[in-house]
């Protein structure tokens, strides 16, 4: 799940692959907008085809804790 979601996070922001890690926060590392983020999970819940609990997303704020959460709701 990781690898896809940084496939997906390069389409928003200018960042190089080999520089977004677990632990990279979304907004202070990688330099998302609100609307970045937003836009970007709209685009994980077509390609994943998931529905994002938008208070939860609210609390992600790492790349690894966005996949745990992408890993664990496509299961269900």
């Amino acid at each position: 799940m990781f690898e896809e979601l940084v496939e997906i996070i390069v389409n928003y922001v200018e960042v190089q692959k080999e520089a977004i890690t677990p632990e990279s926060r979304f907004m202070e590392d990688l330099g998302f907008t609100s609307f970045d983020f937003m836009s970007m999970l709209g685009e994980i819940e077509d390609t994943l085809d998931v529905e994002i609990d938008q208070e939860e997303a609210a609390n992600i704020r790492t790349v690894q804790e966005a996949a745990d959460y992408l890993e664990r709701i496509s299961h269900e």
